[in-house]
């Protein structure tokens, strides 16, 4: 059964708690980082679950940290949706690489974190995505499917994947574009799953609104590289430790569209930074782009409520 639980300020240091409605219930225990937690918490998390009665702590009144600490490798997954496939200008039938990169652990910020804009930094982009909470160290190849994936993924968390087009795209580099400070917004909870819970992965929705205006809004069945062919793909090329992250992708709804099959082949034939300098031309009448000022709330849970990850707003503020 899916549990939320959050990590905290505390006058001791941060801290971590169950979430019953709007209340915390502190659990017992010293653990520092996100893998001490899913190593040594998670038992002590369940005890405090099952327990009956409010929290003594109310959540408002809260400063809530990122539930993905900093010593975490942030590993990522692009154009994994098939809405986001296409508005990018790609055919899933001719690219079906399941396609991995990394971003700076660096970036990894609070849930309420305001997102700082580079003054250099034209075109940016939000991304919703699934972060998967990894709950065992690998150091090589693995057999994953969905009857042990349980073994594997002890949590989802809701991940922003803040991106700066015209430095990604005209410089190729997706680690220097979705690595700037604060592009990493994490939580507000981890949710502890279940074998139960990941059998109910597709019933999972993703939603990102900017300003109010719907942008982004589709199940998890848009994935096109599911968690367990993922995970065993990614253990054939790297380790990875107890509560790393993996974010699994967005759905259609960007900013960033692609443009007409002309335009595209003539960017192609232009030098890279002659590229940047369209790219962002182009995003000056993008009215979808990030502005300053702007707020991104951002969601994932199913829609019977039985699995929900809170809730994420950023306001878009100068670097």
């Amino acid at each position: 059964m899916a549990l939320n639980v959050v990590r905290y300020q505390s006058a001791e240091g941060p801290a971590w708690g169950v979430v019953r409605g709007e209340r915390v219930a502190p659990i017992e225990g010293d653990f520092p980082t996100t893998r001490d937690f899913m190593r040594e918490g998670r038992e002590a998390a369940r005890a405090v679950g099952a327990a009956s009665g409010d929290g003594p702590l109310a959540l408002a009144d809260l400063l809530v940290l990122s539930p993905i600490t900093r010593d975490r490798q942030f590993l990522c997954q692009a154009i994994n949706y098939y809405s986001h496939m296409k508005e990018s200008g790609f055919d899933p039938e001719t690219s079906p690489f399941n396609v991995f990169f990394r971003k700076a652990s660096s970036c990894i910020a609070p849930a309420t974190t305001p997102i700082r804009q580079p003054a250099h930094v034209e075109f940016l982009d939000y991304e919703v995505e699934l972060g998967l909470v990894l709950s065992c160290d690998v150091d090589g190849p693995i057999e994953v499917d969905e009857a042990n994936l349980h073994e594997y993924v002890g949590g989802f968390v809701l991940v922003n994947d803040v991106s700066a087009r015209d430095v990604q795209l005209p410089e190729m580099q997706f680690y220097k574009g979705k690595s700037y400070r604060t592009f990493g917004p994490c939580g507000p909870f981890l949710t502890l799953v279940d074998a139960g819970d990941l059998a109910r992965f597709e019933a999972l929705r993703l939603r990102l609104w900017v300003n109010g205006e719907a942008r982004q809004n589709a199940l998890a069945t848009d994935m096109i590289h599911r968690p367990a062919p993922t995970l065993r793909e990614l253990s054939r090329l790297q380790d990875w430790e107890t509560g790393d992250l993996l974010a699994t992708g967005t759905p259609g709804g960007c900013a960033m569209q692609a443009p007409p099959k002309p335009l595209m082949a003539i960017a192609q034939m232009v030098s890279p930074k002659r590229r940047q300098a369209m790219l962002r031309r182009v995003a000056r009448g993008n009215a979808r782009r990030l502005r300053l000022g702007d707020v991104i709330e951002a969601r994932i849970g199913t829609d019977d409520g039985t699995i929900d990850l809170g809730v994420q707003r950023n306001e878009v503020v100068p670097a």
